[in-house]
């Protein structure tokens, strides 16, 4: 009976907001200077201050102030971007980001706009400001990060590890980077480099459950299904919700044998997200092994429910019922997954009339 082993990568997305990266690395008090913008600084710098205390408000009335008196203050437009994004105007923000850009190329402005691109959905355009980012500042460590990302989400993989390498090597406790890195890795079936990026982002950051579910899938693909217990067990001390590495836990322990276990860690799952259609196919293989026949049909016919696409989950369903004697539904569970794509249902559809 085919178990199915859902991707468990988990690609880590840090917060794409502004407010954050502009408070933490580009809020800078401006200079008074004498050339007669006096007022402008003391307005951009009234804004900093409410800016830092979270009043969105006064602080977007002085950035007003102080950019009405100059037009061309690039700072004052760039946190007015942010106060902006802080009060739901994304549009607002992106059109100060692209006046700021106007005046002044730096790699902050880049990186943010491209950060607002990303949680706008426009990776194309969000790629290229992480790369205008890192051109004006080759040692932009998070723009070769989230560039990264972006290059794992489209499948390549290669480029996806040179850019984490990078942000890695400009901050060498990227615990992030590596963790991505190791996923990329995995996807390449680089399984001893991917360990040892989950190993290093685990000594960087202990508490990622996602980077102990990971490592815990990279062991089980190496066929230490102890050890990915073990992962999966942490990463659900950590996160007591974690349905998704209940399901790997389960996967791990019917690798090893252990159906009974395995059928509470996939119950466990379901309780937790009941639309999870994975873990009621793989509890079906469990109950198969347990040869609770009639309950396997029935998880499965509950994943098809879920996703009436789920092929595996209609092979698996043709199985439980051929040992329950029903022949003709059988048939048509297989016909139905080779025609959804699973090319092993034709080595049992080969038997029916």
């Amino acid at each position: 009976m085919k178990l199915l082993k859902p991707l468990c990568l988990i690609i880590v997305l840090a917060c794409l907001n502004l407010k954050a990266y502009a408070q933490q690395d580009t809020i800078i008090q401006a200079k008074v200077l004498d050339d007669g913008s006096q007022d402008a600084e003391k307005f951009y710098n009234n804004g900093i201050q409410y800016l830092t205390n979270k009043d969105y408000s006064s602080a977007l009335n002085e950035f007003n102030k102080a950019i009405e008196l100059k037009p061309t203050f690039d700072k004052a437009l760039f946190n007015r971007a942010t106060v902006k994004y802080e009060m739901k105007d994304l549009d607002g923000s992106l059109a100060d980001l692209d006046l700021a850009l106007n005046i002044a190329q730096e790699s902050d402005y880049y990186f943010s706009r491209g950060q607002l691109h990303a949680e706008r959905g426009s990776k194309d355009k969000a790629f290229a400001d992480y790369s205008s980012a890192i051109q004006f500042n080759t040692g932009n460590s998070k723009a070769f990060y989230f560039r990264g990302v972006i290059h794992f989400e489209n499948g390549e993989y290669t480029n996806a590890i040179a850019d984490f390498t990078e942000a890695i090597k400009f901050n060498p406790e990227y615990a992030y980077a590596f963790n991505d890195r190791g996923s990329a890795k995995r996807q390449l079936e680089d399984i001893d480099g991917a360990i040892a990026d989950y190993k290093k982002a685990l000594s960087i950051k202990s508490d990622m459950p996602f980077t102990l579910n990971s490592l815990g899938s990279a062991k089980r693909k190496k066929g230490d299904f102890k050890g990915a217990i073990e992962e999966y067990t942490k990463a659900i001390k950590l996160k007591a919700d974690y349905y998704i590495a209940y399901n790997n836990r389960g996967s791990a322990k019917m690798d090893a044998g252990d159906f009974q276990g395995a059928l509470e860690d996939f119950t466990k799952s379901i309780q937790l997200k009941a639309d999870y259609a994975f873990a009621y196919n793989n509890r079906a293989n469990a109950k198969y092994k347990l040869k609770d026949y009639k309950g396997s049909a029935e998880d499965c016919s509950k994943a098809i429910e879920i996703d009436p696409m789920y092929g595996f989950a209609y092979l698996n369903r043709g199985i439980a019922r051929e040992m329950l004697r029903d022949e003709s539904g059988a048939c048509a569970d297989w016909s139905k997954a080779i025609e959804l794509g699973v090319k092993s249902a034709s080595s049992y559809a080969g038997f029916c009339n």
